[in-house]
């Protein structure tokens, strides 16, 4: 288990192996640093007019350019610029993946975003899918934003490396937590989870949980027919931005 744990949490693909073009001529290459010094690659992908920004935390597998399609609904859906950055070991990115890497790549994106890109931390929405679920809480706990956006998050590494041996203590053996459930409390901003009810891989339930322990404001959006890998359909968008619509009235006229 010990041997398997990163192999089976992190399903990286360098940029030798696979990589694919930006979506549009405007984005842009950008280097960033974790705190170790660690050289890590992101895509900047600016719109003009734009309310803000997405700071995009991808899953664990492929690579930053296998999301390229996922660029234009946000901007064109949102009306929102974004930054998506690879893990130490993906695509570009110099270093091995592990916890701690993976949060140190979105400190340092966060930082780029505010300070080089000059976005306001509170016109930042924190997107996480899946692995990248667990990356935006950990940065959500710590960061100011705009909103805390989940789609297919679970609840921790030990609750998954649960369900998939129920018949061994595994929970108590692995090294790598991401726990959620335990930080989603901490997070201050709004909250919008969505989650496929025929999610194959993390289990509806995961994201229930989380939306349970998470503080209003808060919404919870059931992705009818949607399997783990399904990109978030148009009615997704459409639900996000009534959420903030909704939410950032109340702060106005409250």
């Amino acid at each position: 288990m010990f041997a398997l744990e990163n192999a089976l949490i992190y399903r990286l693909v360098r940029a030798s192996e696979e990589w694919f073009a930006p979506p549009n001529d405007r984005v842009q290459d950008v280097t960033l640093h974790g705190a170790d010094g660690t050289r890590l690659h992101a895509w900047w992908c600016p719109r003009d007019g734009a309310d803000g920004a997405v700071l995009y935390c991808h899953g664990n597998a492929g690579n930053l350019s296998h999301r390229g399609g996922a660029v234009a609904k946000w901007q064109e859906s949102l009306n929102l610029s974004l930054l998506i950055f690879d893990y130490p070991g993906y695509g570009k990115s110099a270093g091995r993946p592990g916890e701690a890497g993976c949060y140190a790549a979105a400190d340092a994106a966060f930082d780029w975003l505010t300070h080089q890109a000059a976005v306001p931390p509170e016109r930042v929405v924190i997107y996480g899918s899946s692995l990248g679920g667990a990356v935006a809480v950990e940065t959500a706990r710590r960061r100011p934003h705009r909103a805390l956006v989940l789609v297919s998050a679970f609840t921790s590494i030990p609750d998954m490396a649960q369900k998939f041996y129920p018949w061994l203590p595994v929970r108590w053996f692995v090294r790598s937590r991401f726990d959620n459930l335990a930080k989603i409390g901490q997070c201050a901003g709004p909250v919008f989870i969505a989650h496929g009810d025929a999610d194959a891989l993390v289990p509806f339930a995961h994201g229930q949980r989380l939306f349970a322990a998470a503080h209003e404001p808060k919404a919870f959006w059931p992705m009818k027919g949607y399997d783990h890998n399904d990109p978030p359909g148009p009615d997704f968008y459409h639900a996000l931005r009534d959420f903030l619509v909704r939410v950032e009235s109340r702060t106005v006229s409250g």
